[in-house]
């Protein structure tokens, strides 16, 4: 969300106003969850979940995707020494493969929930719900720009996945995994087409423009 103010565009950070009215509610744990990666064409895709602490000072907490790469790793950093639980889950290429990415990022979701100790009382996700979990829970569209727990879980998930795709580069470099994160670039496309998939690529994304290059 950007406001104008003169010739200035400024970005406005996500609020706790629906964690707000769900603590006034008696619901004290309040889980955002949100997953990084779904647009991909190689490695896992990486769902987090954030309990929030209501007295954190945390500033500047927006989707991760209006964050530099620097103000996601401090953000990240300050999210999990003040919030009041975090976890992760991933799904890899061959499950994205098999289950489509939906499927595996709903996953990987419910797995980050299940992981918190103690379990959240009310789960806040970006977008979607997520099945089979016994929690009450709300999908909010565009919840990683609007609510600060959902925010704060994009942040989380981007930054574990981006380390996750530097260790795929240390691996293997020829692909540049740490550079693109495994999106479709121009570089990307151009290391498959000269190398093949490997076994960080999911083997069913396979945009046009993937045919192009390789034609």
């Amino acid at each position: 969300m950007t406001s104008k103010s003169g010739s200035r565009s400024v970005r406005i950070s996500a609020r706790r106003t629906v964690e707000n009215r769900l603590r006034s509610q008696g619901f004290a744990r309040i889980a955002g969850v949100d997953e990084a990666g779904r647009g991909c064409l190689a490695g896992p895709v990486v769902a987090a979940a954030v309990v929030l602490s209501p007295k954190d000072r945390l500033v500047g907490l927006r989707d991760s995707k209006l964050l530099t790469s620097a103000a996601r790793s401090r953000l990240h950093d300050e999210i999990v020494v003040s919030c009041l639980g975090w976890a992760v889950g991933l799904r890899g290429p061959a499950a994205i493969d098999r289950l489509n990415v939906h499927r595996a990022s709903l996953e990987a979701m419910r797995d980050a929930v299940f992981a918190l100790s103690p379990l959240p009382d009310f789960v806040l996700v970006d977008a979607f719900r997520i099945p089979s979990i016994p929690i009450p829970q709300r999908g909010i569209v565009g919840g990683d720009r609007r609510c600060a727990a959902i925010a704060a879980a994009s942040i989380v998930a981007k930054v574990v996945r981006d380390q996750h795709m530097v260790h795929l580069h240390q691996l293997d470099e020829r692909y540049g995994y740490a550079r693109h994160k495994g999106y479709a670039t121009p570089e990307h496309l151009a290391a498959i087409a000269r190398y093949g998939y490997s076994a960080a690529h999911r083997t069913t994304f396979r945009p046009r423009s993937l045919f192009d290059t390789i034609k």
